[in-house]
C-alpha cells in the first residue's frame, strides 16, 4: 500500500471509529434520554443526530467538489454555519428520531464512500475558507461525532439518578 492510499484507509478509518464511538454512547442512552427534547443544550438527540447528518454530507460534498476540480469555490463562512445549524435543528424539530438517524446514516456512508473512492492529492485542495478538503473532512467528520459523543456521555452523567 502506498503512503496515499495509506492515508485515505487512515481517514475511513478514523471517520468510522468516530461515528462507532458517538453510536455506542447513543446506544447507552435510556428510553427519556433518547426522546428529550433538551439532551445537550436546545437539542435532543434528533438535532444532534441531524446535525451530523447534515455535515456528514457537507463534507461528502466537499470531496466531491475536489473532484470536479472546484474546490476553491466551495466553502462556509462562520455565520452561514449558525444559520445552517439552526435549519437543520428546526427541521429535526418535526422528524421523528428513526427518520433523523437514517439520514444521518446515509449521508455518513456517501462521505466514507467519497473518501474510499478518492484520489488523496484532493484532501491537499484549498476550499474558499482556505482550510484544505482533508481537513474539513476531519472537522465535519472525525471530530464532530466525537465531540458529539463527548456531549452525550457528559448528559449522560448530569442525568443519572
Amino acid at each position: 500500500m502506498s503512503d496515499d492510499s495509506d492515508r485515505i484507509a487512515a481517514l475511513v478509518a478514523e471517520l468510522e471509529s468516530a461515528r462507532g464511538e458517538f453510536a455506542a454512547v447513543v446506544g447507552g442512552l435510556r428510553r427519556e434520554q433518547l426522546d428529550a427534547k433538551r439532551l445537550v443544550g436546545e437539542w435532543g438527540l434528533r438535532e444532534i443526530v441531524a446535525h451530523l447528518g447534515y455535515w456528514a454530507g457537507n463534507a461528502a460534498e466537499a470531496m466531491h467538489q475536489a473532484e470536479l476540480g472546484s474546490a476553491a469555490r466551495f466553502g462556509v463562512s462562520d455565520a452561514a454555519v449558525e444559520e445552517r445549524n439552526a435549519l437543520v435543528a428546526r427541521v429535526a424539530r418535526e422528524t421523528d428520531l428513526a427518520t433523523a438517524r437514517a439520514r444521518e446514516e446515509a449521508a455518513f456512508a456517501a462521505l466514507v464512500e467519497r473518501v474510499d473512492q478518492a484520489d488523496p492529492a484532493w484532501l491537499d485542495e484549498a476550499t474558499s475558507t482556505g482550510e484544505t478538503v482533508g481537513s474539513l473532512v476531519h472537522e465535519d467528520g472525525v471530530d464532530h461525532y466525537r465531540e458529539h459523543a463527548g456531549d452525550l456521555r457528559i448528559a449522560i452523567q448530569g442525568s443519572a439518578p
